[in-house]
C-alpha cells in the first residue's frame, strides 16, 4: 500500500477516500500487469528465437547445449532471482526496471531448450491455459478483494 501511495503522489494522483483511491489503484495495476505483458512477451520472443537459431545452426546448439554453457544458461535466472532480492530495495526505479527486462531475456534464454524438446502446438496450448487461468484468478481476486495466497 505505501508503495501505490507513493506511486500516486509521484503521479500528481490526490489521495482521498472512495472513487479516486480505486482510480488510482486502477491505474497501477494496470501498469504493473502491462510490464508483466511486456515481460512475458519478451521472454516468449527470446526463447522463440534462441530456440529458432539453434534448430536452424547446428553448431549453436551444440555451443549452447553441449558444453558447460548450458549450466550458465540454465542456472543465470536463478543467479537473477538472488541478486534482485538482496539489491531491488536499493536500486533506482530505472535500475530495477532494466534487470527486470535483462531477467525476462535471460529467462527466455533458459526456456529456449523447451522449444527443441516439445511441439509448438503444446507450448502453445499450455501458454494459453496459463494465460487464461491467471487471468481469471486475477480478476476474481481483484473483483471479490479475496487474498488468494492461500491457494499457494
Amino acid at each position: 500500500m505505501a508503495q501505490l501511495q507513493n506511486e500516486m503522489a509521484r503521479s500528481g494522483t490526490v489521495v482521498r477516500p472512495g472513487a479516486k483511491v480505486d482510480e488510482g489503484l486502477r491505474a497501477y495495476m494496470l501498469r504493473v500487469y502491462n510490464y508483466m505483458a511486456g515481460g512475458v512477451a519478451l521472454t516468449g520472443l527470446v526463447a522463440y528465437f534462441t530456440a529458432q537459431a539453434a534448430m536452424s545452426n547446428p553448431a549453436i546448439a551444440q555451443a549452447m547445449y553441449g558444453t558447460p554453457l548450458k549450466y550458465v544458461i540454465m542456472f543465470a535466472p536463478l543467479a537473477f532471482v538472488f541478486y534482485l532480492s538482496f539489491r531491488v530495495y536499493k536500486m533506482s526505479p530505472a535500475a530495477a526496471q532494466i534487470a527486470f527486462w535483462l531477467f525476462a531475456g535471460v529467462m527466455g534464454l533458459s526456456l529456449a531448450s523447451i522449444f527443441l524438446v516439445f511441439t509448438g502446438q503444446s507450448i502453445t496450448q499450455v501458454f494459453f491455459v496459463t494465460a487464461g487461468a491467471f487471468a481469471g484468478l486475477s480478476l476474481f481476486g481483484y473483483t471479490t478483494k479475496k487474498d488468494l495466497s492461500g491457494w499457494g
